[in-house]
C-alpha cells in the first residue's frame, strides 16, 4: 500500500503538468502574481509571415483597466526576442512584433468584466494589420512590412517573460479569464473572423494554436474553468 501511495505521489504531478485540450473551458487568473502562467504547446513552429490570432477575454477592471497599468494578453518569446506580444496598455490594445517600442496601437474601449472577442491580423507582404473587437474591424495600419516571426520560442498566457520563461513582473500580469486562444498562419476573411463570435465555430481549423486540442501546462494560481461556466 505504501508503495502505491508513493507511486501516485510521483504520477499526479506529471499528470497535472501536461494536459491536452480545453474545449468549452477557460483559464482564470484570480489575482496579480509574478509566478502564475500557462504555457501552450503549438501544433507547429511559429514561423510566421502572416497570422490571425483570436481569443476571448474578460478582466477584473479594478486591476487591469487602471489608466497607468500595462497588462499582457498574449506573449510569444524566443531566447533572444519578444517575437509576438499583445497588450492592453493605458487606453490602447497593442501588437508588438520583435519590439517593445514600435507597435501597432489601437485606441479602443478597454476590456471589461464582460467577455470580449478579440482578434489581431497581420500580413508581412503588405504590413497590413487590423484589430477586431466583437466582430468589428478597426482601421487598417501598416506595420512591420516584410518582417517574419521566428520559431523556437514559448507561448505564454498570464505573464510577460523578460527572459526566456522568467523574470515576470506582477504589475504586468493578466487578471481575469482567457479562453478560445486560436492562431492561424494566414489572415482569415472578415466573415470568418465574425464567425468567431459564435459559440459553434464553423470556420477553418486553427493550424498553429488550437484551443480544443493543444497541450498546455498550468503554473501557479490558475484555475481551469469547467464547461458549465462557459
Amino acid at each position: 500500500m505504501k508503495s502505491v501511495l508513493v507511486l501516485l505521489g510521483v504520477l499526479l504531478p506529471l499528470i497535472s503538468s501536461g494536459q491536452s485540450g480545453l474545449t468549452d473551458k477557460g483559464l482564470f487568473f484570480p489575482k496579480p502574481s509574478a509566478n502564475s502562467y500557462v504555457q501552450l504547446t503549438p501544433l507547429k513552429p511559429l514561423n510566421l509571415e502572416a497570422f490571425t490570432l483570436c481569443m476571448r477575454l474578460s478582466v477584473d477592471p479594478t486591476v487591469v483597466s487602471k489608466w497607468n497599468r500595462e497588462t499582457i494578453l498574449f506573449a510569444y518569446c524566443t531566447k533572444d526576442h519578444d517575437e509576438l506580444n499583445v497588450w492592453q496598455e493605458y487606453d490602447k490594445i497593442s501588437l508588438y512584433l520583435r519590439s517593445s517600442s514600435e507597435g501597432a496601437l489601437y485606441v479602443v474601449p478597454l476590456l471589461s468584466i464582460f467577455r470580449t472577442n478579440l482578434c489581431v491580423t497581420w500580413e508581412s507582404s503588405t504590413g497590413l494589420t487590423a484589430l477586431w473587437v466583437d466582430g468589428r474591424r478597426s482601421t487598417l495600419q501598416v506595420y512591420r512590412k516584410n518582417h517574419k516571426v521566428q520559431s523556437g520560442g514559448a507561448v505564454i498566457l498570464g505573464q510577460d517573460p523578460d527572459s526566456y520563461l522568467g523574470d515576470f513582473v506582477e504589475k504586468q500580469s493578466f487578471v481575469g479569464e482567457i479562453s478560445d486562444v486560436n492562431l492561424w498562419d494566414y489572415v482569415l476573411t472578415g466573415d470568418q473572423i465574425m464567425n468567431f463570435n459564435e459559440k459553434v465555430w464553423t470556420g477553418p481549423e486553427p493550424n498553429v494554436l488550437n484551443w480544443n486540442t493543444m497541450q498546455y501546462e498550468v503554473n501557479g494560481n490558475v484555475l481551469v474553468v469547467p464547461e458549465k461556466y462557459n
